[in-house]
């Protein structure tokens, strides 16, 4: 490790689910959306929107659909919300930080119905684009992996 640089914490370390149990592990693969708007200080940077990925089982079938919240829907029509709890840096330089979020759903039975917390780990790229934005309202999206586990 270089001098003064902080170690990266293994996943579950800062961002452990307090309480639960762990209903299903899956694979994502999409991308972060950014929007190139003004700061405080009247100059243009990128700032996070949203994300768009499709979640995997082992098997490579897609399970479920993560958006804008954070939220997760299933093809059973259950869907659930994360607010963000904790995270920690990625092992992977370069990439958003994994996190612990608490989810709350919407009342409908399914695949989704009682989870309540979500992790999101082993995260590889998703950072904001690297070429600074040049216009207001401009669009980047950035490819991003990650595993997501799911708590009840």
């Amino acid at each position: 490790m270089a001098p003064g640089a902080a170690p990266v914490a293994a996943p579950g370390a800062a961002i452990e689910a307090p309480e639960g149990v762990r209903v299903m592990t899956l694979n994502a693969s999409g991308v972060q959306i950014y929007a190139c708007e003004f700061d405080a200080q009247h100059r243009l940077q990128w700032v996070f929107k949203q994300p768009r990925a499709v979640l995997y089982d082992d098997s490579g079938r897609e399970v479920l659909r993560h958006g804008a919240g954070p939220s997760w829907q299933a093809g059973d029509g259950s869907r659930i919300v994360g607010q963000v709890r904790a995270q920690q840096p990625s092992a992977t330089p370069g990439s958003i930080p994994q996190l612990l979020l608490l989810t709350h759903g919407t009342d409908a039975a399914g695949l989704l119905a009682g989870v309540r917390y979500v992790q999101r780990i082993h995260t590889v790229g998703g950072t904001a684009p690297a070429a600074p934005c040049a216009s207001e309202h401009q669009s980047g999206s950035v490819p991003y992996l990650a595993q997501y586990v799911f708590y009840r």
